[in-house]
């Protein structure tokens, strides 16, 4: 992506937004579909609907997306197509300017997502068996604090 453009989502975004989780989820092997697409694409509703969802965009084409209430991270995802072209840390950034605590959840499977946050100055506080989300799946809540990174 050349110049990628940060915007609030608009209801009509919900569908790509949607589309962006659905793909991760189809295409990462150690995660299990809990909800069918269209269900992904109400939840991308839903999160849109309550003003959380800034969505990354180059050319009219949306590449990826952050949710964030408040200080805690809701969701990140970035498009297959736009991996590693610098979205995610766009997004992070922006949070940053406007924050001084982050925090968000992640798969403990997910390590790609482990990096890339602690390469943002993100650090490990808990650790879980998987008890207490929808997946079952072990995760961690990393958090992020202006001035420690």
């Amino acid at each position: 992506m050349s110049t990628v453009h940060l915007r609030p989502a608009r209801s009509t975004d919900a569908g790509k937004v949607g589309g962006i989780l659905s793909e991760f989820i189809d295409t990462t092997t150690w995660m299990p579909r809990i909800h069918t697409r269209a269900e992904d694409v109400g939840f991308a509703g839903h999160m849109i609907e309550k003003g959380w969802v800034t969505v990354a965009e180059d050319a009219g084409q949306i590449g990826g997306f952050v949710a964030l209430d408040h200080e805690d991270i809701q969701s990140l995802y970035i498009a297959a197509s736009a991996r590693r072209s610098g979205i995610g840390s766009a997004l992070i950034a922006a949070l940053k300017e406007k924050a001084a605590r982050l925090s968000l959840w992640t798969f403990q499977a997910n390590t790609d997502a482990q990096a890339f946050y602690m390469r943002h100055g993100f650090e490990t506080v808990e650790e879980t068996d998987g008890a207490g989300n929808d997946e079952g799946l072990p995760d961690m809540r990393m958090e992020w604090k202006r001035g420690t990174q």
